[in-house]
């Protein structure tokens, strides 16, 4: 059997959802050919900046990277702005979402919240608070949040800086969903 027999989930069977899981499986060992081809449309779309959003992001990732990152984090500032083709007003939840299940939940915050704390540089220059992120101070991930937009976010739209090729990265993005995914409790990760 290739396909399932049922229409409605109450008629399913317990074999019918093992062979459902085998597919479900399939799609996830996909995830990183997914991800990276993902990345790979920002390339050379045009975006106002001297550098495509493409660039920023290995930019992003090898400023991370030189300055010590954990593999997990340098993953993260390669894939923080994934979702902004598709959804370029909410790209840190379409980010954040795909990462979850395979990230901790600092990173997972970090990439959620990153937006807001990247506003601190331009958001006065476009009518809003750029002190937006003063609502999350005290929170244990405020300082790092702020440290990745400041190190390694704000400054990547340089087209001079030595950025490391995508092959660089794509092994450490492959290493991280190849992981099993695992849960977060919610607490941990608000």
């Amino acid at each position: 059997m290739d396909t399932i027999n049922f229409t409605r989930m109450q008629d399913s069977t317990k074999e019918e959802y093992e062979l459902l899981s085998t597919y479900h499986h399939e799609r996830h060992r996909a995830m990183a050919d997914k991800v990276l081809a993902e990345l790979k449309i920002a390339k050379g779309v045009k975006t106002g900046h001297k550098v495509d959003r493409y660039i920023h992001s290995l930019q992003t990732a090898t400023r991370a990277y030189r300055d010590g990152a954990d593999e997990e984090t340098v993953v993260c500032a390669v894939l923080h702005d994934i979702g902004d083709a598709l959804a370029p007003l909410n790209h840190p939840e379409i980010a954040a979402a795909i990462l979850k299940p395979y990230i901790g939940a600092d990173n997972h915050w970090l990439v959620l919240h990153h937006s807001i704390f990247q506003g601190y540089f331009f958001w006065h220059h476009i009518g809003q608070d750029r002190m937006a992120r003063e609502k999350f101070r005290g929170h244990a991930m405020f300082e790092r949040t702020a440290s990745f937009c400041e190190r390694w976010d704000q400054t990547s739209f340089d087209p001079q800086y030595d950025t490391m090729p995508f092959e660089a990265f794509e092994p450490m993005i492959r290493r991280l969903f190849a992981r099993p995914p695992f849960a977060q409790t919610e607490a941990a990760a608000e």
